[in-house]
């Protein structure tokens, strides 16, 4: 299926349409100088070259003063900046010069891509928005950067991806690693045809090349173009099932994103989810069994609940060892107009949480999150003016994090502990340690490093001990999978190693050591198989590793 076309399979008529109006509204982002511009922006980057240590605000004073003296009449992007620096120049200003470092502070760039407005398989929650009939995808509002890259690009996956690699260069981004997150729903509700044309798209664009098929630009990914290290969808608890899982694991998928939403099954009835505690029981299993991570998306502030007993239900995540997912991402409840949860707001017969109340919340939450969870995300990425109800703040985190600081308290979570987002770490104070627990009837293994004294992570490793209950032949009895293995810090590029960044530097050799020597000791492991994404195959051949079905396996 060639890309750019509308001949995708499983599309449905009408839906182009409405993607096109939506997307007209967003402007092409162009990173070509206009000639006018280039002695200004050359005058700007002389000026940055001749400062002892610039700083950001140096970058912005200079932009204005610059901008004043030529004429410009507005005031130069730092990506226009970017395009006329010499290759000597790069080093010493795209540092200053990239804009959300933070995003690549965590060892990769990540790569959102939004599929097709496609209606749920059980039909709308009552909170929901979004859905064909809007022309966007269902549980989106449409003004979410990923959703309009979307409709600007018509949906076509190779279109947005390639976008968003550029957008990332041009703000002074090394795209060398991508994390892939496929956006728009529940992912395995596509035609299996679709969503294989999907994720060839999205692999070609890393490539920069169009693949014949799906198995090439699979193989074709292990080693060339931009190194795919992880591949992500979303769905629904009650979508994953065995066959679903084979074909995800199939196509690449290296994580799975639930809509989990709370833990109470009259929660679930009252706002229609249409899935059990139970499902979402039986689906972490399955996903951890068969190596994939495992994030939750939370709400709290639905109908049904209170303050309490969010608290509560957000603590039994990682109290019971039917739930304890890897990764959260917390959405505050919001009403959206055009939503059934819009009508009863109206009518007085639901109050949503509010912003105050959200922080204290979301603190508390924080307070309770174990050191083996990330919290990858608080709050949707939605216009606070388009939002009916709810919190209206989208830096809801540093809010949270600063009641925390008030309180002499902390959040430990993985990201909270990011070497990435930490300085004066030395490697000689780098200890590997592990902790165990117990988890959807297996056996989970965090194996990290960290310096202790300070409280940071450099990197980690998930081992588990699947239940018997394992259903992937490539898993068989003795046998241990790591689901993960991530090295933090700014992103360095495959081959390549860097003072200032901890990638490259041996502590995945060590914590792939630590899991070889766990398993094999202390469980009797005869095999250790990892789920690898598929640009990360190289680097476990390396260390002894090869292909086995989905997976690459070694003997111990």
């Amino acid at each position: 299926m060639s890309r750019g076309t509308s001949h995708r399979p499983g599309t449905a008529s009408g839906e182009e349409d409405a993607a096109a109006n939506l997307g007209s509204t967003l402007l092409t982002p162009s990173f070509q100088v206009i000639p006018e511009l280039e002695p200004a922006l050359r005058a700007l980057v002389e000026r940055l070259l001749e400062h002892p240590s610039p700083t950001r605000g140096d970058v912005e004073r200079l932009k204005v003063e610059v901008s004043r003296e030529y004429q410009l009449g507005r005031i130069p992007g730092n990506s226009e900046i970017i395009a006329v620096l010499k290759p000597e120049e790069g080093e010493a200003l795209i540092p200053l010069l990239r804009r959300k470092a933070v995003r690549a502070a965590s060892g990769v760039n990540v790569v959102a891509v939004m599929t097709e407005p496609r209606a749920c398989p059980h039909g709308r929650c009552a909170y929901c928005p979004g859905g064909p009939d809007d022309g966007v995808p269902q549980s989106y509002t449409g003004h979410e950067p990923a959703a309009m890259r979307g409709a600007q690009n018509d949906y076509d996956p190779y279109k947005q991806a390639t976008s968003r690699i550029e957008q990332l260069r041009a703000i002074g981004h090394e795209v060398d690693k991508v994390d892939l997150i496929i956006m728009g729903g529940t992912f395995p509700a596509a035609p299996p045809e679709y969503q294989d044309w999907f994720v060839k798209g999205c692999l070609d664009a890393l490539a920069a090349e169009e693949s014949g098929s799906l198995d090439e630009a699979k193989a074709r990914a292990e080693h060339e173009g931009i190194r795919n290290v992880g591949i992500t969808v979303e769905t629904r608890p009650d979508c994953v099932n065995v066959e679903e899982v084979d074909r995800l694991l199939n196509l690449g998928v290296t994580r799975v994103e639930m809509g989990v939403q709370n833990v109470y099954d009259d929660i679930y009835e009252l706002v229609e989810r249409g899935h059990t505690v139970g499902d979402v029981v039986e689906a972490t299993r399955l996903l951890k069994d068969s190596g994939l991570k495992v994030c939750y998306h939370m709400m709290p502030g639905l109908p049904g609940s209170n303050r309490e007993r969010d608290l509560e239900g957000f603590g039994m995540l990682f109290d019971d060892p039917r739930f304890r997912p890897d990764m959260l991402k917390i959405y505050p409840t919001l009403v959206m107009e055009g939503t059934k949860l819009h009508d009863w707001w109206k009518e007085g017969k639901y109050t949503p949480l509010m912003t105050e109340e959200a922080v204290e919340l979301v603190a508390n939450m924080k307070e309770l999150v174990p050191p083996w969870v990330r919290i990858m995300r608080i709050q949707r990425d939605i216009p606070s003016n388009i939002i009916g109800a709810g919190v209206d703040k989208g830096h809801l985190r540093q809010l949270a994090q600063a009641r925390l600081a008030m309180r002499g308290s902390k959040c430990r979570c993985i990201r909270c502990r990011e070497v990435g987002h930490r300085d004066g770490v030395e490697p000689e104070e780098i200890e590997v340690i592990h902790v165990r627990y117990e988890a959807s009837e297996g056996t989970e293994v965090f194996i990290s490093a960290e310096d202790l004294t300070k409280d940071v992570l450099v990197g980690f490793l998930r081992m588990r001990i699947p239940s018997e209950k394992a259903f992937r032949p490539e898993i068989s009895p003795g046998s241990a999978i790591v689901r993960e293995l991530h090295v933090y810090g700014k992103m360095v590029p495959v081959g390549s190693s860097s003072a200032e960044g901890w990638q490259h530097r041996g502590w995945g050799k060590a914590l792939m050591s630590e899991a070889e020597r766990i398993a094999r000791e202390d469980y009797d492991a005869k095999k250790l198989l990892v789920m690898s994404a598929l640009g990360t195959k190289e680097y476990y051949a390396s260390l002894g590793y090869r292909k086995d079905g989905v997976y690459v396996s070694k003997s111990l």
